[in-house]
């Protein structure tokens, strides 16, 4: 399991004027396999590390070598879209 904290979307918050942008942030679930990487490699990794390792995860997700969980929801399509809070529990599960 990977904790993955989540930024605040500052630009939703201020141009619809809803809380519940503050609460919540609606991402990709490409972005939150990119959020999970940079977590499990560290913030100190070379930029080039990231992006061949962001680039081979979203392969093999996009290939169905594996699916992920996040906050308990089982996920397929790095396209499909999750609300998240400040941290979400990203599981990687072998088909």
């Amino acid at each position: 399991m990977i904790r993955v904290r989540i930024p605040l979307d500052l630009h939703a918050v201020a141009s619809c004027g809803s809380p519940a942008f503050a609460l919540a942030t609606p991402l990709r679930i490409r972005d939150v396999l990119a959020l999970a990487v940079r977590e499990a490699i560290g913030a100190r990794a070379p930029h080039d590390k990231f992006q061949r390792s962001i680039r081979r995860t979203l392969a093999g997700f996009v290939a169905g070598d594996f699916l992920i969980d996040v906050n308990g929801r089982h996920f397929t399509d790095c396209e499909a879209v999750v609300m998240c809070e400040s941290t979400v529990d990203v599981r990687f599960f072998m088909r």
